[in-house]
Parts: C-alpha cells; structure tokens; sequence
C-alpha cells in the first residue's frame, strides 16, 4: 500500500478547488495583464469579459444590492452571477479562493427570486448579497482544513452558526477563501494552495491571515466577507486591499463552527467579524447577525442586539502616532497627518506573548501531523511562544486583566473616547515581510474594537520618499523601518484604525462615520 505523502493529500484539496472553478468565466490568454502591471483591481472592467450592468452590480455595495432587488431592479440570481464571474476572474488573478460553492448559491438565489415575485418581498436585511468567507468557517458537508494539510480529511457535520444566521438573512455563499499556514500570519501563504497576491499591487501581500477575503473585498469578488481576528486578521486584511474591516468585541459574534488549532484557550479569543465595501454594510452585517440571537445557542454570547446609534455630536479622539517602538513608514505618517489635519478643522476635539500560553505547541503539532514544512512566517509567530503551566496562565490572565482596566481608567482620566491609529507601520507589505502585529494586535489583548477603513489615499514615491532624518528608536524599529523603498508600494492604498471601548461596538461604527466623512471631506 502506497504511502500518502502531505503533498499527495494536499492535492486533494487542490483538485477540489479545480473542480469548483467554472472556466468559461476565466479571462482568455490575450486578456490577461502583462507582466510588468502590478495593479489589476480594474482589469474585469477593462476585458470587456463582463457587461456594464454586471460591472455595476459588483460595485454596489450590500446595502446598495438589497435596496436593487427590494425594488425590483435587479434580481439575486443576476447579482449572484456577476459577483460569481468576478471572484472567478479575481482568483485567476489573485490565487484567492479555495472552493467556489456557485452551483449550491444560483439554486438558493432563484429560490430568493421566486420568494420575490410570489410576494414582493425580500426575505431578510440580507437578501441576495453574496459573502465570501474565510476557509476555517464551516459549511456542511465540505472539507473544513484551515490550511492544515493533516486536517484535509476534516468534513464538517454542520454550517457554523455566523452562517446559518447569515442564510437566515438571506445571504449567499459563493466562495471559500484562503489563509495562511497556522492563521497567524499578517501574509497569506500555505502549503495547499501558495500565496494570495493584493489586487492594488501583486508584490505585495493582501495581508492575513484572512488575507484571502482581503483580496476578495479590494478586488469586487463579494459584497461582505467573513474573517476572523486574534491579532489583526481582518483588520490588516481590510487596510491592505482598501476595504472597511471590523473587529468587534470578543463574544459578541457567534464562533460556534470555526475550526482552529488550540480551540479553548481563552488568554485571548478569536472572533469572526465582517470585511465590507461600505462603512453601513457593518451595521447591516451586524444587525442581520444578532438578530438570529446567537446567544440561546452559544451560551457564552453575550445577549445585547445589535443597535444602530445616532451619529455622536461631541467626542474626543486619541491620536497615536506611533507605538513607542516601531515607527510609520513615510506615506503612514502623511495619511495621519493628513487625518489630524482634518479632524480639527472640522472641530473634532483631538488629544496628543499571551497569543499563545502553550507554547504554541498546538499549532505545531498540527504541521507535524503530515510531515508539511512549516514556513518562516509560522517559525516567526511560534518563536514568541512560551510554554506556560496553568499556574503561569492563571497569572498572566490575571495581569492582562490587569492592563485591560489600566487602560480603560488611562482613557477615562485623558477624556479619550476613541482612538485614530495606523493598522500597520506602512502600507501593505511585500511578501512574506509581514513580521510587525502591535498596531492591531494590542487591542486584541485589551478586547477593544476596532474598525478600519481607507483613508482614501495610496502611496505615492515622489509624496513619500525615504525619510533621510529618521533616528531608530531600537532595533525592531530600525528593521521595519530599513524595509520601505516608496518604488515597491507604488498604488498600496493606505488606511485608518479606530478603536473604541470595551463592548461600545456601536458607539464605535456611528463615530467612525463622523471621521470619515471629516476626513474625506
């Protein structure tokens, strides 16, 4: 009997994904992208492949859809099909997706269509949108791995419980999307199926580890995605590929159906939360979700509904400009200026290791299962990882607790509401660089929301040239900052974080609004 080595069993996964891809949708040889354009967000447009209507379509964004199809415009079948041909053309592009689902998603997008025209209703907030989601969330019946090649024979017995709600809704499922080896990488690259390129610039990385719906959302392939975040994964993800990303307070989203390497530690919890093309495709999101009540199934959900605020008057925004170690790249500190700048002329008030408490052996013990090589990313993330006894974690539980209300009394006593920070120390970055998480992964450790979004401006060479005066503050500093060269960022959009309280979610999302529009104004 033959023995199945980890690449043999990885092509199972690989051959599955083949299967799924509908080819008479792929872009012909003579219209792909020449080898020196890094930018190809517009390339669907410009092969003339899909119609304007379809186009237009996968420019709208859900809340926009729903509206569509509630007034008869357009059907959920025809929205399906455009957002389908466009993530088929985005992976011929990008190597984002795992599986396309598009067969199952055209049925239940007709059984939408004939709910309409027998009624004239839609079904729910989410009619007809169509969701790319993160590989590890479980859909029923399929192959559930989360970039594991041990796991590859995993089939999950049930749809997650973020999806059922989300089909309750309305919503449909039309692509499974990638993530990196262990999902604790801000990159996106794996052993099963390689590496996810950013649509903005293919050398650079569309972030991670839901780097797979970063690339889906900055290049069109779905109205919403879903990710996960324990130390930036959806956030950077968003910032990276110019997209909107929330990471909401943990327990408040249903986790119930994610497959993950060293499920039950509680240190620091993972939590699902959307990717949009809109800042009130969050509330949508939000709202559809909590209103399927979670909670009496997942009892460790905290019950509070999902609650549309009114835009605050008065507020006060912390500004960080950096974290006292690693500094921002040229084009970072322009798009904070820029923001500071703004905000106060719009009368906005302004004021100046426990990711893994068993060493990450959990982790490792999963790549050692099929004798996969584990990559410098992944070696990266576990050399933080310290083996603790429960005693150690109790203690370290205890002192981030700690933390947690030393900083929320810190904000209390400088008035902070909320805090206008970068994502990462600069754009996007190129492959496999990735190494810098504080800037998202400090208000994981203090369970702190946060919503990102783009600043509407990129990096450009002769705006953001090397900083000829810059003085490390140490050596981590020095590294990250010895990376940026503006010639390889050329087009990265760049992007915002907002940050707010403990379980003031909502607060949050209504004052980002507030921001934004300053900013962008």
């Amino acid at each position: 009997m033959a023995i199945q080595t980890w690449e043999t069993k990885a092509q199972i996964a690989r051959d599955i994904l083949a299967r799924s891809i509908k080819t008479e949708w792929l872009l012909p040889l003579e219209k792909l992208p020449g080898k020196n354009r890094l930018n190809v967000v517009s390339i669907a447009q410009e092969s003339g492949v899909m119609t304007t209507r379809e186009i237009t379509i996968t420019e709208t964004d859900a809340t926009g859809l729903v509206e569509s199809m509630a007034a008869g415009e357009w059907t959920a079948e025809e929205v399906l099909i455009a957002f389908a041909k466009k993530a088929t053309i985005g992976h011929q592009l990008l190597n984002f997706a795992t599986e396309f689902m598009i067969d199952d998603a055209l049925e239940d997008a007709k059984k939408l269509d004939e709910h309409f025209r027998r009624t004239g209703k839609v079904v729910g907030p989410l009619h007809g949108v169509p969701i790319s989601v993160k590989e590890m969330v479980h859909f029923k019946n399929r192959i559930c791995h989360t970039a594991y090649v041990a796991w590859i024979d995993q089939v999950a017995p049930e749809d997650a419980l973020l999806i059922r709600a989300l089909k309750n809704a309305g919503a449909l499922f039309h692509v499974r999307t990638n993530e990196p080896q262990t999902v604790m990488h801000l990159d996106c690259n794996n052993n099963i199926y390689g590496r996810t390129l950013n649509p903005y610039n293919l050398n650079l990385t569309p972030g991670g580890s839901s780097g797979g719906e970063g690339a889906s959302l900055g290049f069109r392939c779905a109205a919403i995605g879903i990710g996960s975040d324990i130390g930036g994964s959806i956030r950077a993800p968003a910032a990276f590929c110019g997209a909107y990303g929330f990471r909401p307070s943990m327990l408040r989203n249903p986790w119930k159906g994610v497959s993950l390497a060293g499920e039950g530690q509680e240190s620091i919890r993972c939590t699902l939360g959307p990717l949009c093309n809109s800042l009130r495709d969050v509330d949508l999101f939000q709202n559809a979700v909590l209103t399927y009540e979670p909670w009496e199934e997942e009892t460790s959900l905290v019950p509070i509904p999902w609650r549309i605020m009114p835009v605050p008057e008065d507020f006060v925004v912390g500004i960080m400009w950096d974290d006292g170690v690693a500094q921002l790249h040229p084009p970072m500190r322009r798009a904070m200026e820029h923001a500071a700048k703004k905000l106060k002329a719009n009368g906005i008030k302004m004021t100046q290791a426990l990711l893994f408490p068993d060493g990450g052996s959990c982790i490792r013990e999963a790549l050692e299962a099929s004798g996969e090589p584990i990559m410098p990313l992944s070696e990266f993330a576990l050399h933080y990882a310290k083996h603790m006894d429960v005693r150690e974690n109790w203690e370290l539980n205890a002192e981030r607790d700690r933390f947690r209300d030393k900083y929320q009394d810190l904000m209390k006593e400088r008035g902070v509401d909320f805090i206008l920070c970068p994502t990462y120390v600069g754009a996007a970055a190129e492959h496999g660089t990735a190494h810098y998480w504080l800037y998202t992964s400090i208000w994981n450790l203090l369970d702190q929301p946060g919503v990102v979004f783009p600043s509407g401006l990129k990096v450009d060479p002769i705006l953001d040239p090397v900083d000829e005066d810059f003085h490390p503050l140490n050596e981590i500093d020095k590294v990250e900052q010895d990376k940026y060269a503006p010639e390889k960022f050329v087009d990265a959009p760049l992007a915002y974080q907002l940050v707010g309280k403990h379980f003031r979610d909502e607060e949050l999302v209504a004052a980002v609004k507030v921001i934004e529009a300053a900013i962008k104004e």
